[in-house]
């Protein structure tokens, strides 16, 4: 079953960091938002595979939106 990470908050997509297909472990950012000019980390709670990235840069998310599913 995929771990799905949303959004906690209404911000910008700021930077990508990963793709679909990449590896991730445990505490790796997987994006940063921006929101009130603050940047807010958006972290891997699970090891595993980035089997679905649901954001682009320059984008708009609201409080719960996808940004990824995990594998």
């Amino acid at each position: 079953m995929a771990e799905e990470v949303r959004a906690e908050m209404v911000a910008n997509v700021w930077k990508v960091l990963v793709a679909e297909g990449d590896t991730v472990a445990d505490g790796d950012t997987l994006v940063i938002l921006e929101s009130m000019k603050m940047e807010i980390p958006v972290i891997a709670e699970v090891d595993g595979t980035v089997s679905k990235l649901a954001v682009a840069e320059g984008g708009l998310v609201q409080e719960g939106d996808l940004i990824a599913e995990i594998s």
